[in-house]
């Protein structure tokens, strides 16, 4: 076997513990340091490991991550075998991250690592979608810097994140990114931003299917499935004639709300509409009850997919529809509310890009060690900073 040059002893000092090659310190020596090597003071990734330490254990902002690092400096050093007398300052750790990483480098050091060290099959969903990061607007203005990240939901873990730039959105962004994923055997999911004709076919043509929300920026795509639905359920005046429907339903309580979905799901349009790759369309509705005040509303949307009948019934469906949702829920929630990513003021290069890429680490990192709730697991490894660095440099 082969070991890092990273060992540590995690229990006692006479008790060495060494970390394979397939640890994530491993994939962050891979990672070309930027800064100059005259007067370099902490390897790129010591320094890495160290914010990533101080992130799984409650700090947010390079002077917490500083300061936590600090007074830890000693323990720290003695595990991973570092010999200083003084710990990084809050503006190294901004430096480094803004100047020193190469961030394409880092999204897939960290990615690697994750599906490396994933003990289940990551599932073959993809999700996509943007998140803008609010403490990078500078002020007066509306704009900062948004990323677009593609998502495995079953596994928790980002395959790829890219910055769309000032002058582009995500629609353009997106292909570029689909490009860098394996896309083989993958369903890619979306929201009606990403309901174009060109990403479909990209999907398709790369082994992949795809699964989109269908809305009014396809006005005619929306009307023919809409009408179909209208049509085959007595709605209108023209005569229904057999179909081929089926239904999935679902029944959700939790956040103080019931919430129902019914899909419907047909592939009476597949071959039918100047769509790519069309096979099936979808209607789900939803009935949302607030349970505190009785109020009660409901909602109605379309969808679109690649995927066969047989490949993906009205169960299925219903099922990567809601899928699509963790993105939102089990991603940029957690580093909006959790890891509290908006407030980062990290102006530094691409020091906010890489904090993103360290966040997603981290929401992949604890899911992995079996955590539900993230802020459990930061108050645990605040306590056990040691169990923080077995977790992260060790498979």
């Amino acid at each position: 076997m082969q070991y890092t040059t990273a060992a540590a002893q995690l229990v006692l000092p006479s008790d060495p513990f060494f970390f394979d090659v397939g640890s994530l310190y491993e994939y962050l020596e891979h990672l070309t340091d930027r800064r100059d090597v005259r007067g370099l003071r902490y390897p790129l990734p010591l320094a890495l490991v160290l914010i990533i330490l101080a992130k799984l254990a409650g700090e947010q902002e390079a002077r917490g991550i500083a300061q936590w690092v600090g007074l830890r400096q000693s323990l720290l050093y003695a595990a991973l075998h570092f010999e200083r007398d003084t710990a990084p300052h809050p503006t190294t750790y901004a430096r480094i991250l803004g100047k020193a990483v190469d961030v394409a480098q880092l999204q897939q050091a960290c990615t690697a690592f994750l599906l490396a060290a994933a003990e289940a099959t990551p599932g073959v969903e993809i999700n996509l979608d943007g998140k803008t990061l609010k403490g990078t607007i500078p002020a007066g203005q509306r704009q900062g810097l948004h990323l677009l990240a593609a998502y495995l939901p079953d596994a928790g873990i980002v395959l790829m994140q890219m910055e769309v730039g000032t002058k582009e959105n995500e629609i353009v962004a997106a292909p570029r990114l689909l490009k860098s994923v394996d896309l083989h055997g993958k369903i890619v999911t979306g929201d009606a931003m990403f309901t174009q004709r060109e990403l479909s076919e990209q999907v398709v043509a790369a082994g992949g299917d795809y699964v989109w929300s269908v809305k009014d920026n396809q006005p005619s795509l929306r009307a023919d499935i809409e009408a179909l639905f209208a049509i085959e359920e007595g709605r209108t005046a023209l005569k229904a004639m057999p179909n081929d429907f089926q239904g999935a339903a679902s029944l959700d309580k939790g956040h103080g709300r019931l919430e129902k979905r019914r899909l419907t799901s047909s592939a009476m349009l597949g071959g039918q509409l100047k769509w790519p790759h069309l096979e099936q369309v979808y209607k789900i509705e939803r009935e949302i009850e607030q349970l505190n005040t009785g109020q009660r509303r409901s909602e109605i949307s379309y969808g679109i997919s690649s995927l066969s009948r047989q490949e993906a019934d009205a169960e299925c469906l219903l099922s990567i529809a809601r899928k699509h949702w963790e993105i939102e829920n089990g991603l940029h929630y957690r580093r909006d509310w959790t890891l509290r990513e908006d407030y980062c003021r990290l102006k530094t290069g691409d020091a906010a890009q890489a904090m993103a890429i360290i966040n997603n680490l981290i929401v992949g990192l604890v899911r992995q060690a079996g955590f539900q709730y993230l802020p459990d697991s930061r108050r645990r490894y605040s306590a056990q900073p040691l169990e923080a660095l077995k977790l992260i440099l060790r498979r």
